[in-house]
């Protein structure tokens, strides 16, 4: 049982809130969906304390009203004026900068993850067929021969590609290679790659004005995520809880 400024939160009340706190274990369920419980409460009881409107049940539709109100009421939260996202911008050109371009062919050499065997034969047959490409062998001739890609179709040719449009560990390699073929087979969960770089336009950066309000928001939200935090941290300190350590927590809401 737990208590809060003398309200109890009993052990039905955490089972029944567990189903909104998904964990590796039940343990980490019931204690993510009792802390939820104890600080839920204490909004409550603050916001009853400035006479707001609160229903009786712990849980409620309401309570997204008066919590809404509460806040507005107990938490300064700044906005985060032009200065500020101007500096946000400027200290983090890479998350405004459009995708390369890329141009690429590749072959591919299926090996299954877990087939050491394949992946074994697969980085040494990549390895023969990129000696072969320096040799002045043909790309589109060997793609048809070995890749099992549809690409192999149209002489291994991805045609034009983004980043998020093909998968992490390829993406993390080729978009950092230069133009040209790639001296070393690229491993992905799909096998062995010989990959050759046709062209890349490299990323523009956005103007500001074209990403001021998504900085804008985006910061807004981070100070609120505090300012809530530490007011919460607030209502912690002035109760009574019995039956509950927030040291144990780990709740990003109190981070």
């Amino acid at each position: 049982m737990i208590h809060v400024n003398e309200i109890a939160i009993d052990e039905k009340a955490i089972l029944a809130e567990m189903q909104y706190h998904p964990a590796d274990s039940q343990q980490a369920a019931m204690l993510k969906a009792a802390e939820s419980l104890v600080i839920g409460e204490l909004f409550r009881q603050r916001a009853a304390e400035l006479g707001l409107h609160v229903k009786d049940e712990m849980k409620d539709a309401s309570d997204d009203d008066f919590l809404a109100a509460l806040i507005d009421r107990e938490v300064a939260i700044p906005e985060a004026d032009e200065t500020a996202c101007a500096t946000y911008y400027q200290q983090n050109p890479e998350r405004f900068t459009t995708s390369p371009l890329l141009e690429v062919r590749h072959i591919l050499l299926a090996a299954a993850p877990e087939d050491e065997l394949d992946r074994v034969n697969g980085k040494m047959m990549a390895e023969q067929i990129i000696k072969q490409l320096h040799e002045g062998d043909d790309f589109g001739r060997l793609a048809q021969k070995h890749s099992a890609c549809p690409s192999n179709a149209t002489a291994g040719s991805l045609g034009q590609i983004s980043r998020g449009q093909t998968v992490a560990e390829f993406e993390r390699q080729v978009f950092t290679a230069e133009v040209g073929l790639m001296p070393h087979p690229v491993e992905t969960r799909y096998g062995l790659h010989v990959v050759w770089v046709d062209r890349k336009i490299e990323g523009k950066q956005l103007p500001f004005a074209a990403v001021k309000d998504k900085i804008a928001a985006y910061l807004n939200e981070k100070v609120e995520r505090k300012a809530v935090a530490q007011y919460i941290h607030t209502l912690i300190q002035d109760a009574e809880i019995k039956g509950f350590d927030f040291a144990v927590s780990d709740s990003p809401l109190l981070q």
